[in-house]
């Protein structure tokens, strides 16, 4: 067992289903974008933008891997299309975002990905700056974990800087 008191695991989320038998596991998009942007106020506060960026594509990318484990596990022999496809179901099935594939070059590992109606950005105010850094390592995780390759996912296009999409450029690295 881990020192580590939040090392991440699959169990810390828990069985929802016993311990919210009433509200189940719907939460209101207010409240996860509170939490969100409290972690990166203080983050930023504490260690600058930088390192906040940082925390937030490494947790992203962290829980990709993950994601990827318990969702998209049985889908990683499919060919990339059907992959893709699933990886769609599954995201908008559980209120992401809308994925749509831009560009797709798999013999060089390059990739143009937008998602709409994103779960972090989708309506927020023009900030001047792309804030979906947690997206960017949760694509590049999942990427990886999919094709055993490294993977770097960069937005260049956000909500947050007059777009209405998000826009991510995914590379093998």
């Amino acid at each position: 067992m881990s020192s580590r008191a939040y090392e991440f695991t699959w169990d810390i989320i828990g069985d929802i289903h016993e311990g919210r038998p009433n509200l189940g596991d719907q939460v209101n998009i207010i409240l996860y974008r509170m939490m969100q942007y409290t972690f990166r106020d203080i983050a930023e506060q504490r260690y600058g933008k930088e390192v906040c960026d940082s925390l937030f594509y490494d947790a992203g990318y962290l829980a990709g891997k993950f994601f990827f484990e318990q969702y998209l596990k049985e889908f990683k022999d499919l060919p990339l299309n059907n992959f893709v496809a699933e990886l769609q179901r599954i995201l908008k099935e559980l209120g992401v975002g809308i994925l749509r594939v831009e560009k797709a070059i798999p013999e060089t590992g390059e990739f143009v990905l937008t998602v709409s109606e994103d779960l972090d950005c989708s309506g927020l105010p023009d900030l001047g700056i792309e804030v979906c850094n947690y997206d960017e390592g949760f694509i590049a995780g999942i990427f990886e974990k999919f094709t055993g390759k490294n993977f770097k996912a960069k937005e260049v296009d956000c909500w947050c800087t007059g777009d209405r999409t998000c826009r991510f450029e995914v590379n093998q690295t």
